[in-house]
């Protein structure tokens, strides 16, 4: 479980201001505060992630250790790693601090907005909201989750969108490397008559990790 903040999911995603007019989904939330932040900010978003059904209490103790795995892992790897976004990793670990604070304020205050509910299989109806963002998720962890499951997944969300699904990032974690059957995966969701396409965005934290996937379906 991580704490991205809403700045990062801005740079990560591309999100102009215009890509929030509608309801906007987090998919694999986690600890992220971009439902938290997006709210102040008068966007309608929310969050779903199976970790949610351990209620809020059993978050707040877990995500301590958590967020020092994460630490610990980048500390171990530094050199796969990039700076020039944070500017330091005292910033990063600041943000990820302030980030998980947000985060767990607002799931008390807000349990509605989060829902206790993972990919590939999502309890919400068609076309429900404008856009699904999927931080560090599907082809981050691909060395457990094959090609047939990121199908389902991203099929899934393109289901409940209006618009489009966007993907980031596009590389495994740990090495970094890019994901063998990304462009095999592309051209399975085109034959389902999807619109895809992999576009430069201004983040990179992971070294090589600067593009991201967006989804959608032919007009």
């Amino acid at each position: 479980m991580s704490s991205r903040s809403f700045a990062e999911y801005r740079a990560m995603f591309a999100i102009g201001d215009r890509d929030l007019d509608g309801v906007v989904l987090d998919c694999g939330g986690g600890a992220s505060s971009f439902v938290a932040e997006a709210r102040a900010t008068g966007v309608r978003a929310l969050a779903a992630d199976p970790l949610y059904a351990l209620g809020a209490a059993v978050l707040a103790d877990r995500l301590p250790a958590d967020l020092d795995r994460g630490n610990a892992m980048i500390d171990a790897n530094a050199d796969r790693f990039v700076w020039e976004w944070y500017g330091s990793a005292e910033r990063r670990r600041e943000m990820r601090v302030d980030a998980g604070s947000e985060f767990m304020a607002d799931i008390r205050r807000h349990p509605g907005s989060y829902l206790a509910a993972g990919l590939p299989h999502l309890p919400m109806a068609g076309d429900s909201v404008d856009m699904v963002l999927c931080s560090h998720l599907l082809f981050t962890w691909a060395g457990h989750l094959d090609r047939e499951w990121h199908r389902s997944a991203i099929t899934e969300m393109s289901r409940i969108s209006r618009g489009e699904v966007r993907v980031f990032p596009l590389v495994r974690l740990g090495d970094g490397e890019p994901v063998d059957f990304l462009d095999a995966l592309q051209a399975d969701l085109r034959a389902e008559g999807l619109v895809c396409a992999v576009r430069r965005v201004p983040y990179e934290f992971q070294r090589g990790a600067g593009h991201m996937l967006t989804v959608g379906r032919r007009p």
